[in-house]
């Protein structure tokens, strides 16, 4: 089963997505974007990133968990991890962007 982003208004109108594994797990979502088109631009942003092991940082947060960035050529954040337990637990994360990523549908579901 293949991945897919689901694109969504948070509570305050504005757009962000998550990207869900072909289980349906999540696996990192977006920062927040006032245009629509922008949160589309940015989820083809992580198809074109996510093959890239490079654009990925790994690091621990202050809650003792682990996450992971995705970043672009541009080095802005364009998709954020859940909290992990280890740090191999991030970085397999990171592999199941890239897994679901590259042939992702998208869900639109801002009606």
């Amino acid at each position: 089963m293949a991945g897919k982003f689901e694109l969504y208004e948070d509570k305050g109108g504005e757009h962000r997505f998550r990207l869900k594994a072909g289980n349906g797990e999540n696996v990192g979502a977006s920062e927040s974007y006032k245009a629509k088109a922008s949160a589309l631009n940015g989820i083809e942003s992580v198809k074109k990133n996510a093959a890239n092991d490079d654009r990925f940082s790994v690091f621990e947060g202050k809650n003792d968990k682990w996450y992971f960035n995705l970043k672009a050529g541009n080095h802005e954040v364009i998709l954020s991890s859940q909290g992990y337990s280890s740090q191999s637990a991030a970085e397999d994360g990171t592999g199941a962007v890239q897994r679901a990523a590259a042939d992702a549908s998208v869900d639109d579901q801002t009606g």
